[in-house]
């Protein structure tokens, strides 16, 4: 076991020696690396805002059935509590709704211009089942009742943002696969230089008894390390590319006095970005001192 270990201790000194020695070439590779997967993290990352956007202000779907001008709420109502499909009941009279509106922020002097109230009265209502085929069918029953001008899901919104958030994973797990691949090319093609320039000492240690797996350790630990820096580069660019952007965002943000901001990656995240980068470089230096081997 000692033995095993120390030759790992000597194989990894063997790579941070060489990738020390070679530093122009190292920090281009890692560039390189960095800034290929700086693109599919910074799209998780911005998913991952968005989806918390959307979680913050998706509560409880409900439904808003709006009245025609000469429906009666008495005639109305019964049938609704009436309904098992429905768990909770609330009437908004078009005077309350307007006088909701008079508070808003900015609307106060909208309202003010107003003749007339424009505004319907209205049931809002939680359903006992949230999923939305129950929903589309409850609000197509609602529309069919008398004395009903318009039925209103209000988590629509929501679920074609997580239509397009979907869209967006898929696209990017598209571009991380790409990403990916090339990136493995890359470090093939630099370990492959690397064992070309040692091809004479490889030889040689062949020679002396050498296993396989002992001309592989060093290849190994310089892919992983290079990955690896490129991975950490990328992080970099990532949470600098999120500091730029927050500064358009909290200007915004502040006009619907709110304080939302882009997060950077959690810390599990983070570290499996840094090591995923790793593992393609190892993988990269794997096919490469193989094919040699061969």
């Amino acid at each position: 076991m000692r033995v095993w270990l120390r030759q790992h201790r000597e194989a990894f000194a063997r790579a941070v020696r060489k990738l020390a020695a070679q530093r122009a070439a190292t920090l281009l590779n890692a560039l390189v690396i960095g800034v290929a997967l700086s693109l599919p993290a910074g799209g998780y990352a911005l998913l991952a805002n968005l989806q918390s956007v959307a979680q913050r202000f998706t509560l409880e779907p409900q439904l808003s059935v709006f009245l025609a001008p000469e429906a009666k709420r008495a005639e109305l109502e019964p049938r609704l509590r009436a309904d098992a499909r429905i768990a909770e009941l609330r009437f908004v009279s078009r005077d309350e709704a307007l006088a909701e509106l008079r508070v808003a922020e900015g609307l106060a002097d909208v309202v003010a211009a107003l003749e007339r109230n424009p505004l319907p009265d209205t049931f809002v209502l939680r359903a006992v089942d949230g999923a939305a085929p129950a929903l589309a069918e409850l609000a197509a029953a609602l529309r069919a009742l008398p004395g009903v001008a318009q039925v209103q899901v209000d988590s629509a919104w929501a679920e074609r943002l997580g239509a397009l958030a979907h869209i967006g994973r898929l696209a990017l797990a598209a571009l991380a696969v790409l990403l990916a691949t090339g990136l493995v090319a890359v470090t093939f093609n630099t370990i492959r230089m690397q064992i070309l320039t040692q091809r004479e000492e490889i030889e040689v240690s062949q020679l002396l008894g050498a296993t396989d797996a002992f001309v592989q350790r060093p290849f190994f630990y310089l892919g992983f390390l290079q990955g690896l820096a490129g991975g950490l580069l990328a992080l970099g660019i990532l949470w600098g590319g999120l500091a730029v952007l927050n500064q358009g965002v909290r200007d915004l943000a502040q006009a619907y006095g709110s304080d939302f901001r882009l997060v950077f990656l959690p810390g599990p995240d983070a570290l499996a970005v840094a090591l995923f980068s790793g593992f393609l470089g190892w993988f990269g230096a794997f096919m490469s001192v193989s094919r040699y081997l061969r």
